[in-house]
Formats: C-alpha cells, sequence, structure tokens
C-alpha cells in the first residue's frame, strides 16, 4: 500500500517563503510523476507544478517565478519551493504521484490527505 504524506505548511505574511515536502512510502516500484495541486477556500482543486522523472518541469501560470518543483528520488520525496507568497496562494496543498509497484503493470494515481497554507498578515 503506497502513502503519501505532506509537510510544511502553515501562516506566512504576504511576500514570505515556504517549503513543503511530500513523501510516497510503501511498495515503490518506479516513480514516473510527482506533482502538487491545490485547492482555495470555494474553489475547485487546481495544477500547481509537476516534475517528470526526467526532471521536466511543468507550472500553473499563476505561479510560474515564485514557486519551485524538486524532488529527491533516493527519497522517493518532492518539494515545493514556494517564494514572494499571496494571499490568493492560500489553499490546502496537495502532493500528487503517478506510480507502479509492480514491474510491468500500469501506474496508479495517489494522493496525500493536504496540508494547508495561509497567507496572511
Amino acid at each position: 500500500q503506497v502513502q503519501l504524506v505532506e509537510s510544511g505548511g502553515g501562516l506566512v505574511q504576504p511576500g514570505g517563503s515556504l517549503r513543503l515536502s511530500c513523501t510516497a512510502s510503501g511498495t515503490i516500484f518506479n516513480i514516473y510523476a510527482m506533482a502538487w495541486y491545490r485547492q482555495g477556500p470555494g474553489k475547485q482543486r487546481e495544477f500547481v507544478a509537476r516534475i517528470l522523472s526526467g526532471s521536466t518541469t511543468n507550472y500553473a501560470d499563476s505561479v510560474k517565478g515564485r514557486f519551485t518543483i524538486s524532488r529527491d528520488d533516493a527519497k522517493n520525496t518532492v518539494y515545493l519551493q514556494m517564494n514572494s507568497l499571496k494571499p490568493e496562494d492560500t489553499a490546502v496543498y496537495y502532493c500528487n504521484t503517478v506510480l507502479s509497484v509492480v514491474p510491468k503493470t500500469p501506474p496508479d494515481i495517489y494522493w496525500g490527505k493536504g496540508t494547508l497554507v495561509t497567507v496572511s498578515s
């Protein structure tokens, strides 16, 4: 069974920074992609950033130039460095991964339970 555990959320003032972490544990054969999504108050869940196994990255336009996604394959961990935070970045941030647990089988998608980021003065 695969589990994703996020950490690093909290309260920060506008213009501040936070670093989120997400670690995948359990039976893991190969991780194809790891990503962050977020859901703000009264909003639908939206894509934030993704990093593929070859280190290719994608970002939502709203966070480009401010957020950086990275991964440590040895630790099955993905990070999201968030700088120049704005009140509109307030949301629950969810970790997402696409991975396979057994060789030669299709990958599945897994979600963490989320970590709350509040940007407020």
